[in-house]
């Protein structure tokens, strides 16, 4: 199927033409012809398989259709509400490009910055509302946004918006939202308490369900190595020795963990910042800019940033520490692999997160390749004396060429169709 056969209005359709992309994710062949229907949705994807153009490119088609007045102030008439600013600000980038040629407007709303500049936005009217929900609970405290009007509404990312304490806020939004409108909701997972939660939003909802949430994505190659502790430092500093590793995506389980890897690779001349909830929004964001522009090769981050990171062509995650949950494993890695390209993800594992690395092989429902040959082995307290730097990745991974974009056709589905 090609975005052609989606019945796709003309501006519409040009934008994507214009973006280069031909042929949709499996989520958003599935999720667009029923949303364009009116239905509300369950989707239930795996990051980094396509959902924010799932929901994007139906709602600036219904919104245009309406053919409303648009040289006038307008009420909201879609909220889609995510909950870190770097999802906003990723769904922003998305609508304004597909929507380029539809005369629609959108503005993102976000906590942690002087909200003047986006009140004076929201003054002028939007079509679409891109929020976290605390700036938006507070700028509607203030009187300053209504959402009394919305004819679309969209969780995204409702598993982690349970997982970082939105929940209460997410049923305050509910109780202000019109109960006759049109409901899409997004979840990586469906835990009990997801699911019932979308009972509560959805009025008899199209389920469409791409991978299991438990799932890796086959085109990602994954690796682990065994390690202690004292030693994931330098042998992450072996690792980045490999010049085909570009870019890296580095994953600790704590915040100060992830400040010291930061300091330890600096000194030793690896352009590495951190991106954490400690950090300030400009911070994140500006870490993030860097990381994108690989004007930053290394960014090392604890989970609560994994879903709002998406870099095109993005190559290597590596899990300097192993999450106790597994099923963050598998959204670390997604950031890697995206839309059908190619990835690689390796596991630094000690000796205490062998049982965690159980529980994600019983998740993921494979074994993960074991790297036997590296400097650094369990119990060793120096480099083993026959093993090179060479030997600190697989063979097939060490030329870095294994994942290269092979034109146009295959970044198709990697960027901002997410």
């Amino acid at each position: 199927m090609t975005f052609n056969e989606l019945n796709l209005i003309d501006p519409i359709a040009r934008a994507i033409r214009e973006e280069g992309y031909e042929i949709p994710t499996p989520v958003q062949a599935e999720a667009i012809p029923e949303v364009l229907k009116g239905h509300d949705l369950l989707g239930c994807a795996q990051t980094g398989t396509g959902k924010t153009a799932a929901f994007a490119i139906p709602i600036l088609q219904l919104l245009y259709n309406q053919k409303s007045d648009r040289s006038r102030r307008r009420p909201i008439k879609s909220l889609i509400v995510t909950p870190t600013r770097e999802l906003a600000i990723q769904i922003g980038e998305s609508i304004s490009n597909y929507g380029r040629h539809t005369g629609l407007s959108s503005t993102v709303i976000f906590g942690g910055v002087n909200q003047h500049s986006q009140v004076n936005a929201l003054k002028n009217g939007v079509d679409i509302l891109v929020a976290t929900p605390g700036r938006l609970l507070d700028l509607m405290n203030q009187k300053l946004v209504s959402i009394r009007e919305i004819e679309i509404f969209v969780l995204d990312e409702a598993d982690r918006m349970l997982d970082m304490g939105f929940i209460h806020d997410v049923k305050r939004l509910l109780a202000v939202l019109p109960p006759k409108r049109q409901s899409l909701f997004f979840s990586a997972t469906m835990p009990p308490a997801i699911v019932k939660l979308a009972n509560t939003i959805l009025r008899n909802p199209v389920k469409v369900e791409v991978t299991p949430a438990s799932s890796t994505a086959e085109t990602i190659k994954q690796y682990v190595y065994f390690v202690d502790k004292s030693n994931k430092i330098s042998l992450l500093q072996e690792v980045l020795k490999n010049k085909g590793i570009k870019s890296a995506l580095v994953f600790t389980r704590t915040k100060h963990g992830a400040d010291k890897v930061v300091r330890v690779l600096k000194k030793s001349g690896i352009a590495a910042e951190a991106i954490h909830g400690n950090k300030s929004q400009n911070a994140r964001q500006k870490a993030l800019s860097n990381f994108k522009e690989q004007t930053t090769r290394v960014l090392v981050a604890t989970d609560i940033a994994a879903r709002g990171i998406d870099v095109d062509n993005l190559e290597y995650v590596i899990n300097y520490d192993l999450p106790n949950v597994p099923e963050s494993y598998v959204h670390r890695i997604g950031r890697t692999g995206r839309a059908g390209a190619d990835g690689t993800a390796y596991a630094f594992c000690d000796r205490e997160e062998q049982a965690f690395l159980k529980d994600i092989e019983k998740l993921i429902k494979r074994k993960i390749e074991v790297v036997p040959d590296h400097p650094f082995p369990p119990g060793s307290a120096e480099p083993a004396p026959a093993a090179s730097a060479r030997a600190s990745a697989p063979a097939s991974r060490r030329s870095g060429s294994h994942n290269r974009s092979k034109g146009k056709t295959s970044s198709l589905r990697r960027s901002n169709l997410n």
